[in-house]
């Protein structure tokens, strides 16, 4: 089935292999509850044909993906590890200092089990303070990410060979905007919350209009995680289409996402509906149908109000999404 899922070129420099537009989310809740059941999930959504993977430091699923990508290549399921595309991300304190960028990014590459990755993102554009436990602390210590050295250590990461590509996540236009103006290597991707629900018109046109690919996190509302919703999952327009079509209402999302020109990262370790969110490649939306989906009221699922304190760099939502929420 791998052959038959859609691939991408990413434009950073030496980013040679195409990257698979549907990604396997493998993040949990709470971070890395269960990572016997994550591994066995990633497995198995190896033998559907899922070849591109998503993980983060934050989300203590490095370890099982690195545990599933041996146990896969021992067993002969993949070739190679050059079979599959994986992203992690920088987690915010590691963006305290460029320092420790590079270790961050060998630490995710140790766990993983890794020469390399395909792809490494910035997870946010905000910093914290890397000597604190933030396990049990209601309020997290903020602070403004030095985004140009921090940008040029990344830009070391993958002059090292140790990332294939290097990229954001929840940066508005706004911040890539900044970004672009001093950058070597542009960012490759910018991963966001994007949905039938959180359409994300005037950031795909800017990212679209700078060569920079979009790839959606919370594709399907992100129900089960500690801000998702079943905004989506219960949309009527999305239910009427899906039961007019024969398709589920994932499977219109996707197929949605995918028609737009958007890389998606979906999550579910439920057999069924991993196999369903890949076959999403052999049928279209009609005109009628996507028309329908451009005219559903927009309402933000993430709005990261963990980021927004009196004592940050971000002191309301409007300022942290620069307005474009």
């Amino acid at each position: 089935m791998s052959s038959a899922i859609a691939t991408v070129r990413l434009s950073t420099a030496g980013g040679s292999k195409a990257m698979p537009v549907i990604g396997f989310g493998t993040a949990s809740f709470p971070w890395g509850d269960r990572p016997d059941v994550t591994r066995s999930a990633i497995l198995h959504a190896i033998e559907l044909g899922y070849r591109h993977f998503d993980t983060a430091s934050l989300y203590l699923s490095e370890e099982p993906l690195g545990e599933a990508i041996a146990d896969a290549l021992r067993s002969g399921l993949i070739g190679s590890r050059d079979d599959l595309f994986v992203t992690s991300k920088l987690w915010c304190t590691d963006t305290s200092s460029p320092d420790l960028v590079l270790p961050a990014l060998r630490k995710s590459l140790q766990k993983l089990q890794l020469d390399y990755l395909d792809l490494y993102l910035i997870h946010w554009p905000i910093a914290m303070n890397p000597t604190k436990d933030y396990s049990d602390q209601p309020k997290w210590e903020l602070f403004p990410i030095d985004l140009v050295s921090v940008w040029k250590a990344m830009e070391e990461c993958h002059a090292l060979g140790l990332t294939k590509s290097i990229g954001v996540s929840n940066f508005t236009c706004k911040k890539l905007e900044a970004l672009l103006d001093f950058a070597k290597i542009p960012p490759a991707i910018n991963q966001v919350e994007v949905n039938p629900v959180w359409q994300q018109k005037k950031l795909r046109e800017f990212c679209v209009a700078k060569g920079i690919q979009i790839c959606a996190y919370s594709p399907l509302g992100a129900s089960g995680s500690y801000w998702g919703s079943n905004w989506v999952m219960e949309c009527d327009v999305l239910l009427e289409i899906a039961k007019n079509k024969g398709k589920t209402v994932a499977q219109i999302c996707l197929r949605w996402l995918l028609e737009q020109g958007d890389c998606m990262v979906v999550k579910s370790f439920n057999e069924k509906r991993m196999k369903e969110n890949l076959e999403i490649f052999d049928w279209e939306l009609t005109e009628e149908e996507k028309q329908k989906i451009s005219q559903i009221p927009q309402r933000k699922g993430h709005p990261a109000l963990e980021f927004v304190s009196e004592d940050g760099p971000y002191k309301t939502v409007q300022e942290l999404w620069d307005g474009e929420i």
